[in-house]
């Protein structure tokens, strides 16, 4: 077991999931994350100004980049999940963690595209509609979930942290 403990925190590859001990997709992640969170913020704030507009079409471009930003680090965050043995409880978690995460991003696609249709029938200058805003809400919602569980693999099981001998090095004076 030791030594699929080991193995499971490598990369598959170095060069596209980052080298061992500092994976890509902790750090992608952080672009659906922000963007999601700041549309949720132009939603919201789109149902109180008086010219919402802008914020209304500045959260669809930033569910647009979110989208993009969550590919990328899906990308990295598959070859992660290669790394870890199968039948595992961690790799349960990241079957999941995925899933949830391939749920969240297709349903900000389709929201993106249910906005994009409004923007084309000429709703561009309201707050965002309610149907919309619902569909980010759980979205993001869900994305606190899967973030859970993306806790859960790096600091429960450690999937591509350094091990403890190798974290020593940070703590000796």
């Amino acid at each position: 077991m030791s030594g699929e403990l080991h193995e499971a925190k490598r990369p598959v590859s170095a060069v596209l999931a980052g080298p061992y001990g500092h994976p890509f997709h902790p750090m992608l992640v952080a672009v659906p994350i922000g963007a999601w969170v700041a549309s949720m913020v132009f939603d919201l704030a789109s149902r109180f100004a008086p010219s919402p507009g802008f914020l209304a079409e500045g959260s669809k471009w930033l569910i647009a980049i979110g989208v993009l930003g969550a590919l990328a680090a899906a990308m990295a965050g598959f070859l992660d999940l290669f790394a870890i043995p199968a039948g595992t409880p961690a790799f349960r978690t990241g079957l999941l963690h995925m899933g949830l995460n391939l749920v969240i991003t297709a349903a900000y696609a389709a929201g993106f595209l249910w906005r994009q249709a409004g923007t084309a029938a000429g709703m561009t200058t309201g707050a965002v509609a309610l149907g919309p805003l619902l569909l980010s809400a759980g979205s993001l919602a869900l994305l606190v979930v899967s973030g859970y569980l993306g806790g859960k693999l790096a600091y429960r099981y450690g999937v591509r942290v350094a091990d403890e001998a190798t974290q020593a090095d940070g703590f000796r004076r």
